[in-house]
């Protein structure tokens, strides 16, 4: 049973407000409340504060109603084929962990929990799984967690037995998902962020009531991500007016702009990379995902990230952080540079190759660039 079981179905119920924080570090509590201001009058329609991960490093509260909730989880359960019990493997106070215990609650279970305060142990899964009771099961995992899991026979097994395991917070590399898909893995890549309500395009594909509009594509259809419906929030707390939320907002639907340039194939949406990370090399652009994703291909990276650091000649000089898997070395930067040339072109190959035992996050699977850069330089 959840000590916070209570308030869970408040926030289902909308008959209070609440701003989950992570007690196990005091340090980042103290700074969610004095940067969302807990103690100061809140719009009545709100539910819950859920604190976005922060790319400039500043959190900002994404408020939710009672409804964008529900809609999130009657719009989940719709397309994963009907409501169930869920597995809770993330850190709870993040939108995506929050997420699976409010959806198993709505179903009317009680989610499972594993401890992960030291970390993720895969090991843990199958014990864990067994005690799910719902006609259908499902839990939520970042890529970090399925690579590990990957790793464990015994929790592959288990996983092989869930309904939907949905795999977000970051981009997951293809080769991880087609590793994942050839050991019978069902796995289902999201999008969605705090202001969403979590994931509300699976697979590319929006969930129901939701619509995404690509803003001022280019020639290739590649624009900036518009997300529409009605998972979407009211907005940040405090800081009305934002414009990441503007345009008309109905009772039943809102508006949100997000970082992300994506473009629509065939119905789908591909997510490209995000307008505020693109690294400007001597007057060329480099989108980092575009060319994490061809490192992220080789057989010795477990993870990568590409950032630019100062340099005095080029503007920015295009690096890459690698973390290799266990007990492999890392690929060098001549491996590095050719695969990357070979795939796109020699102004996006990194220049210098960093290996890592593992990558700086500022939310569950996300790379924190910023530290990562102060790290690196």
């Amino acid at each position: 049973m959840l000590d916070a079981r209570r308030e869970l179905l408040t926030i289902l119920d909308g008959d209070a407000a609440y701003l989950p924080l992570p007690i196990a570090s005091p340090n980042e509590s103290d700074r969610l409340r004095t940067h969302l201001g807990v103690d100061e009058p809140i719009d009545e329609r709100c539910a819950l504060v859920v604190s976005t991960s922060g790319t400039t490093g500043v959190p900002k509260g994404a408020m939710h109603t009672r409804d964008t909730l529900h809609a999130s989880a009657e719009a989940t359960a719709a397309r994963l084929g009907g409501p169930g019990a869920w597995l809770l493997t993330l850190p709870p106070h993040h939108i995506a962990g929050l997420q699976v215990m409010l959806r198993s609650l709505a179903a009317g279970h009680d989610p499972a929990v594993i401890d992960i305060s030291a970390g993720f142990d895969p090991a843990a899964l199958p014990a864990a799984i067994d005690t799910l009771d719902g006609p259908r099961r499902y839990t939520s995992l970042v890529p970090v967690q399925l690579r590990k899991s990957l790793e464990c026979p015994d929790a592959v097994s288990a996983l092989g037995g869930l309904d939907a395991i949905l795999v977000g917070g970051a981009a997951t590399p293809p080769s991880l998902q087609r590793t994942a898909i050839d050991a019978g893995l069902p796995i289902v890549a999201t999008y969605g962020m705090s202001e969403t309500a979590g994931g509300c395009v699976y697979d590319g594909i929006p969930l129901t009531g939701t619509t995404v509009h690509i803003l001022d594509p280019d020639h290739e259809g590649v624009g900036r991500v518009i997300l529409e419906g009605p998972t979407v929030a009211l907005g940040y707390r405090n800081i009305p007016d934002h414009p990441a939320f503007a345009g008309s907002r109905s009772a039943r639907s809102g508006r949100f702009r997000t970082d992300d340039l994506g473009v629509m194939r065939d119905g789908r949406l591909h997510i490209v990379g995000r307008a505020d990370e693109a690294i400007s090399s001597g007057g060329l652009t480099v989108v980092p995902q575009i060319v994490e994703a061809v490192i992220a291909a080789l057989p010795n990276v477990a993870e990568c990230a590409v950032i630019g650091v100062p340099d005095d000649r080029l503007g920015e000089r295009v690096v890459v952080a690698v973390v290799p898997p266990r007990g492999v070395q890392a690929p060098g930067i001549d491996e590095v540079r050719e695969v990357v040339t070979d795939s796109l072109d020699r102004y996006a190959a990194p220049r210098q190759v960093f290996a890592l035992d593992s990558m700086p996050e500022r939310g569950p699977g996300k790379v924190d660039r910023r530290r990562l850069r102060d790290l690196l330089t």
